[in-house]
C-alpha cells in the first residue's frame, strides 16, 4: 500500500518539528557538557579540600603506619570523613597502592590506578575516574608522615548522576521549551502554507512540478512559435520554434529585445505598438506571421503572448498561384483582343471590303510581331520574355503602354534565378499597372533590365503619383498597397512583401523611389556570368 504524501502544510510542519527537536538536542547536549565541566571544577576543588583534610589527620598517618588487621583505624576514619563530606567515597592506600579502605569491600587489597596522577611524587591531582565502572570526579592528596616521608594516599570522590538526571539538571524547563516552540512552529507553519498555497492558486508542490514539466514539454512540443513578454520588453518564456523564426539568441529568455538584436518592424509588433491579426514580418529570409495577446491578470497588465508561422512555404504557393493567374488575366486578354480582332475581320468580310481585310490582317499581326520581336531582341531568358509579352498584353487591354527601355539587355539565367526574377519583375509591373489604372489616357510603365558579372538590375518606373517618401518602406510590407482603387482582395499588399522576401534571400535588396522601383537580385555561384549570357544572346539575334 502506497504511502500518502504529506502537504505542504505537514511538510512544513514536520520541517519546522525537526528543526525544534535538533536545536534543543543540541542545546541540551551543550548544556550537559557545560554542566559536566562546572561540575568537575567545583567538585575537584572541594573534593581536593576533603582529600588533604583526611590526608592531614593523626588517626591517618597511625593507620598507614600500622598493618592492616581487624582493629585497623583506616576504615572507619574514611567513612567518617565521607559521611562528613558528601563524597561519593574516601579511599586510602599505602604507597604500595594496595587499597586499605573502599566502599566497596571487594575492592581491598586491589592496585589503585593512578592513571595521570603525580600524587607518589608528592603532589596534589584532580580529575576522572570510574572505580567499579562507574564514572567518578577523584581527587589525591599524598598523606606524609611528621618527618616528612610519603605514608600514602587519600582519595576522595565523586560519582556523576545518571545521563537523565543531567539532562534534567542540565535543562530542567526542556519540555516547556519543547512544547511552547512546538505550538510555535505548527502556527507558523499553517500560516506559512496558506500564504504560499494562496500565491500558487492552490496548487500543491508535485502538482507545481507536473504543471511545470507539461508546460515545457507542451511548449517545446508544438511545431508554431511562442514568446511570451513581461511588461518590461523582457522574454520570459519562448521555444525552439519561435528562436529559429525570429533568429534569436539560445538565451534570449530573461533579455530585453534590443539586446536580442531583434529588428524594428518585429519589435513594434511584439510589444503591441502595431496590432491586429496575423501581422506579417519579413525577418531574415522568412515571412513569419504573428498573433499578439496581452495577459491580463486581476487587472493588471502582466505582459503578452505572440504565437507565429512561418509563411515561407506558403508564400511560395502564392507565387506560384499568382503566376498561373497571372497567365489565365493574360489568357483572358489575349482571348479578349483575339475576339474583337475577328469581329472586325469578320465585320469587313461582310462588307466584302476584302482588301481593306487584308491590310487590317497584315496590321494586326506585324504590331504582335513587332513587339514580340522587340522583347526577345533584349531578353533571351525564355520564362522573362514570356512573361513580358503576356504583360504587354494585359496592359493593351487596360489601355496602358508596356515597353522595355532601349539599353534593356538580358540573356540568358540560371533556373533559380531566371524564376526569381520572374516573380520579381511580374510582382512590379503588377504594381505599376495598378498604379497607372484610371490615371488618364497617357498611361505608361517603363521596364528596365540590365545585368552585369555579379547581378541582374530590374527598374519599374510608371506615369503613376508614385510613392510618398515617408512611404517608401511601408510599401513593402504585407497589407500595404498603394493601389488607388480598394479591393477586398486579402493578397493587395502581398506582392511587394514577397518580392522582398525574393530579393532579401538571394541576398539582394529592393527599394522604392516616387514611381520608380529597382531590385536587384545578385548570381549564384552555379549561374552563368555576363559574358556567356552576352555571347548567347548574341548567337540567338
Amino acid at each position: 500500500m502506497a504511502l500518502t504524501r504529506l502537504s505542504l502544510t505537514g511538510q512544513f510542519l514536520a520541517l519546522q518539528l525537526g528543526l525544534i527537536v535538533v536545536v534543543l538536542g543540541v542545546v541540551a547536549v551543550v548544556s550537559v557538557a557545560q554542566t559536566e565541566a562546572e561540575f568537575r571544577r567545583t567538585e575537584g576543588r572541594r573534593l581536593l579540600h576533603v582529600a588533604e583534610a583526611a590526608a592531614s589527620l593523626d588517626a591517618v598517618r597511625a593507620g598507614l603506619a600500622g598493618e592492616p588487621g581487624p582493629g585497623d583505624i583506616l576504615p572507619p576514619t574514611a567513612e567518617s570523613v565521607r559521611s562528613v563530606s558528601g563524597a561519593s567515597y574516601v579511599t586510602i592506600t599505602g604507597t604500595d597502592r594496595r587499597i586499605r579502605t573502599a566502599a566497596d569491600p571487594r575492592r581491598i587489597g586491589e592496585l589503585l590506578p593512578l592513571g595521570g596522577s603525580g600524587v607518589l611524587l608528592g603532589r596534589s591531582w584532580i580529575g576522572t575516574a570510574a572505580p567499579g565502572g562507574h564514572p567518578s570526579v577523584v581527587a589525591h592528596a599524598p598523606v606524609f608522615g611528621e618527618d616528612g616521608r610519603l605514608l600514602g594516599i587519600v582519595v576522595a570522590g565523586r560519582e556523576y548522576g545518571r545521563m537523565v538526571d543531567r539532562l534534567a539538571a542540565a535543562t530542567p524547563n526542556l519540555l516547556v521549551y519543547l512544547g511552547f516552540a512546538s505550538v510555535l512552529g505548527t502556527a507558523g507553519s499553517v500560516l506559512l502554507a496558506r500564504r504560499i498555497k494562496r500565491q500558487t492558486l492552490g496548487l500543491e508542490p508535485e502538482e507545481i512540478t507536473a504543471l511545470a514539466e507539461h508546460r515545457e514539454a507542451m511548449l517545446h512540443g508544438i511545431r508554431e512559435g511562442v514568446i511570451g513578454l513581461d511588461p518590461a520588453g523582457r522574454v520570459t518564456l519562448v521555444n525552439d520554434a519561435a528562436v529559429e523564426l525570429l533568429e534569436l539568441p539560445p538565451d534570449a529568455t530573461g533579455r530585453t529585445l534590443d539586446s536580442c538584436g531583434v529588428e524594428p518592424r518585429l519589435h513594434d509588433v511584439l510589444t503591441g505598438r502595431v496590432r491586429g491579426r496575423d501581422q506579417v514580418v519579413v525577418t531574415g529570409d522568412r515571412m513569419v506571421s504573428l498573433n499578439r495577446m496581452p495577459l491580463i491578470t486581476r487587472g493588471r497588465t502582466a505582459g503578452s503572448v505572440t504565437t507565429m508561422r512561418d509563411l515561407t512555404e506558403l508564400v511560395t504557393l502564392q507565387r506560384e498561384l499568382d503566376t498561373t493567374r497571372s497567365a489565365t488575366d493574360t489568357l483572358r486578354a489575349q482571348a479578349h483582343e483575339f475576339s474583337n480582332q475577328l469581329h472586325v475581320i469578320a465585320g469587313l468580310i461582310d462588307l466584302e471590303e476584302y482588301p481593306e481585310a487584308a491590310r487590317y490582317v497584315r496590321r494586326v499581326s506585324g504590331a504582335r510581331s513587332l513587339r514580340t520581336a522587340e522583347v526577345v531582341s533584349r531578353v533571351a531568358d525564355p520564362s522573362l520574355a514570356a512573361l513580358l509579352i503576356a504583360k504587354t498584353s494585359l496592359a493593351v487591354e487596360q489601355g496602358t503602354a508596356l515597353r522595355l527601355t532601349p539599353a534593356s539587355r538580358v540573356g540568358p539565367l540560371g533556373e533559380f534565378l531566371s524564376s526569381d526574377l520572374v516573380t520579381v519583375v511580374g510582382n512590379l509591373v503588377d504594381n505599376a499597372l495598378d498604379a497607372v489604372r484610371g490615371g488618364g489616357d497617357d498611361r505608361w510603365v517603363e521596364v528596365d533590365l540590365t545585368e552585369d558579372d555579379t547581378e541582374v538590375r530590374v527598374q519599374v518606373r510608371d506615369s503613376g503619383p508614385g510613392v510618398a517618401p515617408e512611404l517608401a518602406e511601408e510599401v513593402f510590407r504585407h497589407g500595404f498597397t498603394t493601389k488607388a482603387a480598394a479591393s477586398k482582395d486579402t493578397s493587395r499588399g502581398l506582392g511587394l512583401a514577397i518580392t522582398r522576401l525574393v530579393c532579401t534571400r538571394r541576398g539582394g535588396s529592393v527599394g522604392a523611389d516616387g514611381a520608380v522601383f529597382t531590385a536587384r537580385l545578385p548570381r549564384n555561384e552555379n549561374e552563368p556570368p555576363r559574358h556567356e549570357n552576352e555571347r548567347n544572346h548574341g548567337n540567338q539575334a
